[in-house]
């Protein structure tokens, strides 16, 4: 795990919010009620109701003569209009595109940010899973096509968001993740606290140069006593977090896997997922497929432990993708994060091997299809290296 890390601070609130009616008022509150500076850095931006709500205040507060930056994916922004971009410019507000696309950067242009965060002031920050898209959010709806999470937190552990956000945004005219400089940081994964409230760390992924997220996942992983619960929208996990899970169900450990069904933006993913179900739940992990919409949440709890963000713990995610995790111990979060978990478990639909037996053979020729399709990337990739 090349590069330094974040250390734990504590001192920190959080707050969870649960899908795209509670955290994108409260974003938007932070947005227009900003004094000196706002940074955004999202993947997913498409022109819609959501993004209008987003590019006003954004034009707004820009106007006052705060400090407006913007961090957009390019892939992940196609769909957002010349007007709405233009519409920013003209406010004054500072926008950067990520890895524009080429065809003579090739594989490169693989390489994403997928990060999703706010920094307001420098004293208050969001981190999370979602995009500006009206699948999170339409103004005036009370519900979302997805449902997702962000945590909101003020404290000492903002300043190192904002530190990332800098960084990337310095580090974008190279086309690169972020290397930071020598001195920066701890050298390695710090120890995490036996016990705490208000502890927060910045765990963050840069397309394979540094990975401290699943490096910190794994360790949770294997030394988990009681629980250990992981939501993720797209299972393709790597060998280490497959074997981990085993392990821990194998220890006794209560391994729940919180996966989307078939309400899905990408049914070819959720069947190449599929292959992994039968050893997972033969070493007595149990798999809960959610119903009512879409799943988009990352989100991890081990015993107290936390990890939310953009990361979903797969291979691709961490093959290519910027990524960035809030890692927390606080009792209030944690209790949170537990009853929206147990919320969603009420409303999903259990797997086990009896139900997977007796699926259909259209869905095993599927399963079986986008599996070896994405074993085979994989490989392929892996030969690249």
């Amino acid at each position: 795990m090349p590069g330094p890390v974040f250390p734990w601070r504590d001192g920190n609130q959080f707050e969870l919010l649960i899908d795209g009616p509670q955290f994108f008022p409260r974003m938007l509150s932070a947005i227009e009620h900003a004094q000196t500076q706002v940074d955004l850095e999202l993947y997913l931006v498409e022109s819609g109701a959501c993004a209008e709500a987003v590019v006003q205040v954004l034009e707004q507060t820009a106007r006052r003569g705060v400090r407006v930056r913007c961090l957009f994916d390019y892939y992940g922004s196609l769909a957002l209009s010349a007007k709405l971009r233009q519409r920013l410019v003209d406010a004054g507000v500072y926008l950067r595109w990520y890895n524009r696309l080429h065809w003579r950067r090739g594989l490169r242009n693989l390489y994403r940010d997928h990060r999703k965060l706010l920094v307001v002031d420098e004293q208050w920050a969001v981190v999370g899973g979602t995009g500006v898209t009206d699948e999170f959010w339409q103004p005036g709806q009370p519900s979302s096509e997805w449902h997702e999470v962000m945590v909101l937190m003020q404290g000492p552990v903002v300043s190192d968001w904002q530190l990332l956000f800098d960084r990337q945004w310095q580090a974008n005219h190279r086309r690169t993740a972020w290397r930071p400089a020598e001195g920066f940081g701890l050298p390695r994964l710090p120890k995490v606290p036996a016990q705490g409230q208000g502890m927060g760390r910045v765990a963050y992924a840069d397309a394979r140069q540094h990975q401290d997220i699943l490096h910190s996942l794994v360790r949770a992983l294997n030394s988990g006593k009681q629980r250990i619960w992981l939501a993720t929208p797209y299972f393709l996990p790597t060998w280490s977090v497959r074997r981990s899970l085993r392990r821990a169900a194998g220890k006794g450990v209560d391994v729940r896997l919180l996966l989307t069904g078939p309400r899905t933006d990408h049914p070819s993913v959720r069947y190449a997922g599929h292959r992994y179900y039968p050893r997972l739940l033969r070493a007595g992990v149990r798999i809960f497929e959610y119903q009512p919409c879409f799943l988009h949440l990352k989100m991890v709890v081990v015993d107290d432990w936390v990890s939310i963000g953009s990361c979903n713990f797969d291979h691709w995610n961490l093959r290519f993708n910027l990524e960035a995790n809030i890692e927390a111990l606080d009792l209030p979060l944690t209790s949170a994060v537990v009853e929206s978990f147990e919320r969603d478990f009420a409303l999903s639909e259990e797997v086990d091997l009896a139900h997977w037996n007796a699926r259909p053979f259209w869905r095993r020729v599927k399963q079986r299809i986008w599996g070896w399709l994405d074993r085979l990337v994989a490989n392929v990739l892996d030969r690249r290296d």
